[in-house]
């Protein structure tokens, strides 16, 4: 049972896009892990510029985009969390009931909510502002629409290089150490 959990607990979190995290004032210097085991103290937005990132993240589409997200990994995740149970008629019901639970728990809304500190911490008002502006603007619409194929077509290309990156480079080290080759044949016997 521990090892569903994990296995779950994994996949959800891979799917959790990492970021570069910066320090005010210091637009691309990494930022030091908090080291301390006290929660820290999130401080409260402006309402105006709440706002107005709310605005921006409408404007951007992202409750939309956050749900697509959510489909494409739960499409993605499902086979891998199938393979992982023990074969038999209850996997499929436990792994839709799982995923039914889970999009109940974890809506567009609560996501808004937890980016808004993010985009404060971040983004100064004027900067909010200055992307609204950027995005009401002919390329700014066709920016929104684009980056979603773009993304999805530059991160194909990605998955593909990586998988023959990674053959040929099994291929090489196999070729190289051919003892290696035969232990590998002779513990898939």
């Amino acid at each position: 049972m521990k090892r569903i959990f994990l296995v779950c607990g994994f996949l959800l979190m891979s799917f959790v896009p990492l970021q570069g995290q910066t320090t005010p004032g210091s637009e691309n210097a990494p930022q030091k892990a908090e080291t301390s085991a006290a929660p820290a103290v999130e401080k409260k937005v402006d309402p105006v510029k709440e706002a107005d990132i709310r605005k921006l993240l409408d404007l951007l589409g992202t409750p939309i985009i956050m749900r697509q997200t959510m489909q494409t990994m739960e499409a993605s995740i499902k086979p891998m969390m199938e393979k992982s149970l023990p074969p038999g008629e209850y996997r499929q019901t436990l792994v839709d009931m799982f995923f039914e639970r889970f999009q109940s728990k974890l809506n567009t809304q609560k996501l808004i909510e937890l980016a808004i500190p993010v985009y404060d911490k971040y983004f100064s008002d004027e900067d909010i502002k200055g992307m609204i502006q950027f995005y009401q603007t002919p390329l700014g619409q066709k920016t929104i629409k684009a980056l979603p194929q773009l993304t999805a077509e530059l991160a194909a290309a990605g998955q593909k290089m990586g998988a023959d990156v990674a053959r040929q480079s099994m291929l090489e080290v196999l070729a190289e150490h051919p003892e290696l080759e035969k232990a590998m044949e002779d513990a898939q016997r």
